[in-house]
């Protein structure tokens, strides 16, 4: 697991609609570069160590020791204000770490870690670079050159929101508390990996890392584990792994301030919060409140937006962004409304398929099942052709693999041997197939669906339906939450309407939240609407997304995707020794999950659309990499009060 995928992957356990993106910059500089950033000594034994205000694995830092703020910020921001968003469906937990339970939107917000993380994760690294980390809790790291162990040495002024300082102790029993009661998949990645964890004195812990591994994900990861307190934890008998109302203070800006179970949750900015002067935190943190409010779909939620019952509103529904922005409050200019770029790579989401699934192993019924998608029709009919069709992995960057494999790819995959299939040498990157847009049932392709079930072995029988030698039906089963958009449930609908035209037995279910979330977690699906991750960096965050190890249990990988081939270029990019054999084995990743096609791929936007009562400012140059709304935006108080005097908000 990567440090920058930890709390996304425990938040999308929290939150499922929550789309954690991991993101990346196309510029690695040589581990000399190192020498201007960091200072290297030598132990009594003559070990190299790397002293340093801040990490990457090729050692490259964009931000000197003595930054004043990141370059993107407002550093004269005004502090003061509230933003409120909404989240759909339920919570019955403010705990995002359980196993159990749905956990409130952003209640991860409260924790801190050693190095700081991505904006989007509530964390302090900068959002205009990708893959550098700087001290949050730590001031400052040392580590040996061969990245065997760490140091994190850490500010004694930290403090829990309840005033007990933050010690190494208290890291060291954050670490332990997710191997002994976290999600299994993450403890077995990381025991396998962190061989020890050791608070050398108050203020300075000290990892170690198990020998003849990939370096990847290491220090990176112990320093974005949240850290929790200790005493609070040995005071209440709580555990990690079990839902709860009543949260362990913790060390952030924001704390829980109030909730109503399924109505709201309100976070209150720390006007003691310790590190609010340090140069990482300058610019940011800057709303007194936020303010989530749930609703039950997505309609009520859009209705309460217009009302002005909340403020901000980041939209992901292309009908509503097309023609429902054309109220009142609009017109008048009291809502604004935003299309700004997203320079992130967009989430591979898509159709997935359950692997676990006996008929869905063949994948000749696979490429079947994706003919039944008619991306050109869907994005005209019910997208108001707002977006564009997704092929790979790493869409629109230079990662993306073309063509046939060439080069440095080349070699790469013929080194690997028997596990790399000739079609992968010698035919072109899968691509999404084309679709026909004036109908829904492209016929030509619904053709072509039904000759490969028939090569399969699934028959059309008398009564329409396909079946195998053993008489068994070809059944599928496609749960989506009821608290998602009507759009989504369209699409569905129209894709399982052109799978039943071929004479298959599918169905698709609207169930309610909790119910959809149990379901995910238990992989009780044939077909499911699920993303992965983009992977434009090595880490060990791959193999828990795609890989074989953990593919039967792991909440990060829907389909159960375990291939032998996939397996052996994630080895491959994480023994890279340099930036370009990372980028060789990244292009040949892509490849080979196109290849396997597990999951239909669908539509992408690279542009936030946004709403939200003009009362909020940002930047006139946002970071490429994040829309950091509660992260680095602000309220301007002489608006709101414009709105109040005009009664557009009360």
């Amino acid at each position: 697991m990567t440090a920058r995928s930890f709390r996304g992957q425990y938040g999308a356990q929290a939150a499922t609609t929550l789309t954690w993106r991991i993101l990346t910059a196309f510029f690695v500089l040589s581990v000399g570069v190192l020498l201007t950033q960091a200072t290297l000594a030598q132990d009594g034994d003559g070990t190299r160590v790397i002293r340093s205000h801040g990490y990457s694995y090729f050692g490259d830092l964009t931000y000197p020791a003595d930054y004043e703020h990141f370059e993107y910020v407002n550093p004269d921001a005004p502090k003061g204000g509230e933003i409120s968003l909404h989240a759909p469906g339920t919570f019955d937990s403010m705990n995002p770490y359980s196993r159990k339970g749905r956990a409130g939107r952003y209640s991860w917000m409260v924790y801190e870690s050693l190095l700081g993380e991505m904006p989007a994760s509530g964390g302090g690294a900068p959002a205009d670079v990708y893959g550098e980390m700087y001290g949050l809790l730590a001031e400052s790291l040392e580590y040996d050159a061969g990245k065997t162990w760490v140091i994190f040495n850490m500010r004694p002024e930290a403090r829990f929101a309840d005033g007990h300082p933050v010690t190494a102790e208290d890291v060291v029993f954050s670490h332990n508390l997710f191997l002994e009661q976290g999600l299994p998949s993450y403890a077995q990645a990381v025991s396998r990996r962190v061989t020890g964890a050791e608070a050398l004195d108050e203020h300075r812990v000290k990892f170690t890392f198990a020998k003849d591994i990939s370096r990847r994900s290491l220090i990176d990861q112990v320093g974005s584990t949240p850290v929790f307190p200790k005493h609070w934890y040995e005071e209440t008998g709580a555990r990690l792994d079990e839902p709860r109302l009543d949260a362990a203070p913790g060390s952030g800006p924001y704390q829980l301030e109030s909730y109503e179970v399924n109505r709201r949750i309100v976070y209150k900015r720390n006007p003691d919060y310790w590190g609010k002067d340090l140069p990482i935190n300058v610019g940011r943190h800057n709303f007194d409140r936020i303010r989530i409010e749930y609703f039950a779909d997505d309609s009520a939620a859009f209705e309460a937006f217009k009302a002005g019952i909340y403020t901000f509103r980041s939209e992901n529904n292309s009908k509503k962004w097309a023609t429902g922005y054309d109220f009142p409050a609009v017109q008048k200019g009291d809502v604004r409304l935003e299309e700004l770029p997203d320079g992130t790579p967009p989430t591979p989401n898509g159709i997935v398929f359950n692997l676990g699934r006996e008929v869905l192993q063949d994948v000749r019924v696979r490429k079947a099942i994706a003919l039944a998608y008619n991306f050109e029709w869907t994005n005209e009919s019910l997208q108001y052709g707002l977006f564009k069709q997704r092929h790979s992995f790493v869409q629109d960057t230079p990662l993306q693999a073309e063509g046939v494999p060439e080069g440095a790819e080349l070699e790469l995959l013929k080194s690997l041997g028997d596990v790399v299939p000739e079609a992968v040498l010698t035919e072109p990157a899968v691509r999404a197939h084309g679709s026909r847009a004036a109908r829904l049932n492209d016929r030509r392709n619904l053709r072509r669906a039904m000759t490969l079930l028939d090569e399969a072995g699934w028959q059309v029988g008398d009564d329409g339906k396909r079946r195998n030698a053993e008489g068994e039906l070809l059944s599928l089963d496609f749960p989506i939450p009821s608290s998602g958009s009507a759009t989504l449930g369209a699409i569905v609908e129209s894709f399982v309407n052109n799978l039943q035209k071929m004479g298959i037995d599918a169905s698709y279910e609207k169930v309610d939240p909790s119910q959809y979330t149990l379901r995910n977690r238990e992989r009780d699906y044939d077909l499911v609407f699920d993303n992965y991750a983009p992977f434009l960096e090595a880490g060990t965050g791959l193999m828990q997304r795609y890989g074989s190890t953990e593919a039967e249990f792991s909440l990060f990988n829907p389909a159960g995707l375990a291939s032998p081939l996939v397996d052996a270029i994630i080895e491959a990019a994480l023994n890279s020794e340099t930036s370009e054999e990372e980028e060789v084995a990244l292009m040949a990743l892509d490849r080979a999950l196109r290849y396997e096609r597990f999951m239909v791929p669908v539509w992408y936007n690279d542009s936030y659309w946004v709403a939200y009562w003009n009362m909020y400012e940002h930047p006139e140059t946002l970071p490429r990499y994040a829309l950091g709304v509660l992260d680095f935006w602000w309220f301007n108080a002489d608006k709101r009060a414009r709105l109040e005097s005009s009664g557009a908000l009360r």
